[in-house]
């Protein structure tokens, strides 16, 4: 089995700054969305969690390479270096770019900054020597510089790479004698075209490429990756101004060169930079109109009234509440809320480089339309459809065995949103007043969570929800809330297999605990399974129930990043709305039946019947690396059985019970992990 590469981890732990790895997600997220998934890594997470095989690009930012050495000297390294020899990229940048060398040799004589020493992962085979430029200071712009870079045309196939541009600089080296490693592997991409402050040997490499067994690193000195939109305007110096001022002029050029750089690299990228969206306002309704008015009594006691418009203030995020009649009388400008708008009220500069920087989103105003007399119309929502999600819902609930409350019934919408679980999950006075089954979907998310360091990477044609359950601490002993996560698995397989007629063979599986797998399109023989979808809940415990909001991410109708529903060759293309009807609806019966039964033979038979680990053999890490065949999962506590194998993988007699909160599976490599 082989999985797809669609992770890009920009390394976000000791010895990287803050400013750094913002500037990162920024640049790469909007030259890589939604081909991938740009998201943060922590020390820890490289060191023992399985993200090697689904890892497209590992990026150390800027800051102090020490830092670096004290995490992942030893075992981290070994897993970065066999990352990148077995076909993985790095990308260094500034700091990155000295630890990814031979030899670092920083402020060699300046007693109080000298960092001197050979650094393990070595795939520039040379040092890299800094400061290029002098005058750096720790966590200052004092030594910033827009050093002018040559490129090297003739190793970036992208035509729209400039001759030469400007890079912001603080701190960097020059990759000595680089063109002396040409037999290597090395080729250089840039130069700095002035003289500099350190003795560069032979050249005056800025930018290195160097190959490393199947894979590739990139090392920087300068920083291609900050845009000159999110640097610093305030910051009083001599000269930076002027510094300001020529990064502006390049910006495209930089920009250009970082896209080239990708594209060495083997990336995906977009031809244009993309913006992330603006967030969009919120639609809440109900399957009958007067529940949405029950719901915002219920939430009466945390609205709160400034100059006669109402607000709820919650922890994470403030809602503006308005009605459909007040919202239609503005102009589509007025729909459309900039930046200075949520954080200058009293300003109406809609100044197009202050929206497109680094955001805060819950520093910005929810906008929330309640929707208590029809449902939202198509052009208020013109990539959801709620007149079809509706009668969907009712006619699927028409069907159902359980005649009890259908989730979803309530719903929570917005065209962008961050993400549909923090809308939840975070602004826990809300949580605490929406019935079970109340969900939020969207079309674009621009903050997604997901499980640990993973993110599910969220374009338009991705199903896209999250829906609370109450679940009472009475239910316990009976129906544990760990199984949730199992629930939700089933209705989502189910779900798609009883869309309608002609799709009961859609080769849709589940992986424990919280994934959802189809059979590659691209694979003839059927043998190869590629990940479609994610789960994650996250619950508190409050008044003797768990509040609990479960989220769902699934490939439905998009073409990328990975294989979708619709790639699956159904009887008709599915929709989001018919969909998501059909899969709450199945989601509510399972969850009333469980509540009653718990996870019974009947639950037990139909997890098995969909999943992907009937008597695959594992191997436990944290149990000393011993083989085990898995058995299937306990219906007390929903743990995964493993059956210890001895010689010629002959039962021992013993059995292993693992828990998903403590343990990482990596179904392509058979290893199941201790998570720390």
């Amino acid at each position: 089995m082989a999985t797809k590469r669609m992770n890009v981890l920009v390394y976000s732990d000791n010895g990287s700054t803050v400013e750094s790895v913002r500037h990162c997600l920024y640049s790469l997220r909007r030259l890589l969305s939604p081909n991938y998934a740009v998201i943060t890594v922590s020390g820890n997470a490289i060191i023992k969690e399985p993200w090697t095989a689904s890892c497209a690009l590992l990026v150390f930012p800027g800051g102090a390479d020490l830092g670096y050495c004290r995490i992942l000297n030893g075992q981290g390294n070994r897993r970065i270096s066999q990352y990148v020899e077995r076909g993985g990229r790095y990308l260094g940048l500034c700091a990155g770019g000295y630890y990814g060398s031979k030899r670092c040799e920083f402020e060699v004589g300046n007693k109080s900054m000298e960092v001197v020493g050979n650094r393990e992962l070595a795939f520039f085979p040379g040092t890299c020597r800094g400061c290029a430029f002098s005058g750096f200071v720790y966590h200052s712009e004092e030594g910033t510089r827009a050093p002018q870079l040559r490129t090297s045309k003739a190793a970036l196939s992208n035509r729209s790479v400039p001759d030469v541009f400007r890079s912001y600089y603080n701190g960097g080296g020059v990759f000595v004698d680089a063109p002396k490693f040409e037999s290597h592997g090395v080729e250089v991409l840039a130069n700095f075209t002035e003289e500099l402050d350190v003795d560069a040997g032979e050249g005056s490499a800025s930018v290195v490429y160097c190959k490393v067994g199947d894979g590739a690193a990139l090392l920087t000195s300068t920083h291609p990756e900050f845009a000159a939109v999110n640097l610093d305007p305030q910051v009083r110096l001599p000269g930076y101004e002027k510094i300001m001022k020529a990064l502006k002029e390049d910006d495209q050029g930089r920009a250009d060169f970082l896209k080239a750089c990708l594209l060495k690299m083997g990336l995906q990228v977009n031809q244009e930079q993309t913006a992330v969206p603006s967030l969009s306002r919120l639609h809440l309704s109900s399957a009958e109109a007067s529940d949405t008015s029950v719901l915002v009594e219920a939430l009466r006691d945390i609205i709160t009234e400034h100059d006669g418009e109402e607000f709820i203030i919650d922890e994470n995020d403030t809602f503006h509440l308005e009605k459909p009649s007040r919202w239609s009388l503005g102009s589509i400008k007025d729909t459309l809320p900039s930046m200075a708008d949520e954080k200058h009220e009293d300003k109406k500069d809609n100044n197009i480089e202050e929206q497109d920087m680094n955001i805060d989103y819950s520093k910005i105003v929810k906008r929330l339309l309640i929707h208590d007399k029809d449902l939202p119309e198509g052009k208020d929502t013109p990539y959801f459809n709620h007149h079809a999600y509706v009668a969907n819902l009712k006619h699927y609930r028409g069907h159902s065995r359980e005649k009890g409350r259908t989730f979803g019934n309530e719903l929570l919408y917005g065209e962008v949103v961050t993400s549909t679980n923090t809308l939840l999950e975070k602004n826990t006075a809300l949580l605490r007043r929406l019935p079970t089954g109340f969900t939020a979907t969207a079309t674009v998310q621009v903050a997604g969570r997901g499980r640990g360091t993973n993110v599910w990477v969220s374009p338009t044609g991705s199903l896209m929800f999250s829906t609370v359950i109450r679940h009472q601490m009475s239910l316990m002993a009976q129906a544990p809330v760990v199984f949730l996560q199992y629930l939700v698995a089933l209705a989502i397989v189910e779900g798609v297999q009883t869309y309608d007629h002609g799709y009961q063979r859609m080769p849709v599986r589940l992986k424990w605990p919280n994934d959802i797998y189809a059979c590659d399109p691209a694979d003839p023989t059927g043998k190869t399974f590629v990940k479609i979808g994610g789960i994650l809940v996250n619950s508190h415990y409050s008044d003797s129930e768990y509040l609990c909001v479960v989220g769902v991410g699934l490939n439905t109708t998009n073409a990328s990043p990975t294989t979708s529903l619709n790639a699956l060759s159904p009887p008709a293309p599915f929709t989001l709305e018919k969909l998501l009807a059909r899969i709450l609806t199945c989601f509510s019966t399972l969850y009333e039946r469980f509540v009653r039964t718990g996870f019974d033979k009947e639950f037990e038979d139909l997890y098995y019947k969909h999943w992907l680990h009937t008597e695959q053999i594992v191997t436990l890490e944290a149990e000393g690396g011993i083989r085990t065949r898995l058995k299937g999962i306990t219906t007390d506590w929903g743990l995964l059985k493993a059956e210890e194998l001895g010689w010629d993988d002959r039962p021992t007699g013993r059995i292993l019970t693992l828990q998903s909160d403590s343990n990482s599976f990596d179904f392509f490599k058979g290893l199941i992990k201790r998570k720390v």
